[in-house]
């Protein structure tokens, strides 16, 4: 049975079915390549030879100057002339199936439950925003920097005191995606967060199936 250390003391069971998959290698760098990709804007454009302006008149004669010959003053080989293979607007998203980035997710929380680098905190501790006791909170925990901290979105004041410190990054556990956890150190993730990263997780799962009509 799954386990994580609850902050402040206790122990917290998780559930199986996520927290202890067998590690998926290859579907884990498939996710993690799409989701990296997804951020890229694929906005880099150049100028071919034929999007350039001038050039419509050959420089100078072709024999008898001295000089080697020139067509055009579009030539790569010239200044303010086109670009040679440059980059053109393009998307780089790539499709990654909905079972498969859930099974990449389940991977990606088992190696921190199986490694200890998983621990759940109670976010309602943080009555207001404290960066000092965030800190005192990582700091007892001892885990290797840096960390990922996993929250509600309605658990605001928690945010505030874990965004300031250099070696923590916070996100909503909705927005979380495989790289951000396979990247991490180490993963802290509040109660309310936990329910929901565990029903994303082992989503298809549980689902009830429908009945035939």
């Amino acid at each position: 049975m799954a386990s994580a250390p609850k902050l402040g003391g206790g122990v917290v069971t998780l559930d199986d079915a996520a927290f202890a998959a067998k590690f998926n290698g290859p579907l884990v760098h498939e996710t993690v390549r799409a989701e990296l990709n997804a951020l890229r804007q694929g906005t880099a454009s150049t100028k071919t030879r034929g999007l350039v302006s001038g050039g419509s008149a050959k420089p100078w004669r072709q024999k008898g100057t001295g000089r080697a010959r020139a067509g055009s003053t579009r030539s790569p080989l010239w200044k303010g002339g086109g670009t040679v293979f440059g980059p053109t607007p393009r998307r780089y998203t790539l499709k990654v199936n909905r079972k498969a980035r859930r099974a990449a997710l389940r991977s990606a929380l088992s190696v921190h439950a199986d490694r200890g680098s998983l621990a759940i905190f109670d976010a309602a501790a943080f009555e207001t925003p404290s960066t000092k006791q965030a800190a005192r909170l990582l700091a007892d925990w001892g885990q290797p920097q840096p960390v990922l901290v996993l929250l509600d979105e309605r658990e605001v004041e928690a945010a505030l005191s874990f965004r300031n410190l250099s070696r923590a990054r916070v996100l909503p556990v909705d927005d979380a995606g495989v790289a951000d956890i396979v990247g991490a150190a180490s993963l802290l993730v509040s109660e309310a967060a936990l329910e929901q990263i565990t029903a994303r997780a082992i989503g298809a799962a549980t689902q009830p199936q429908e009945e035939a009509a």
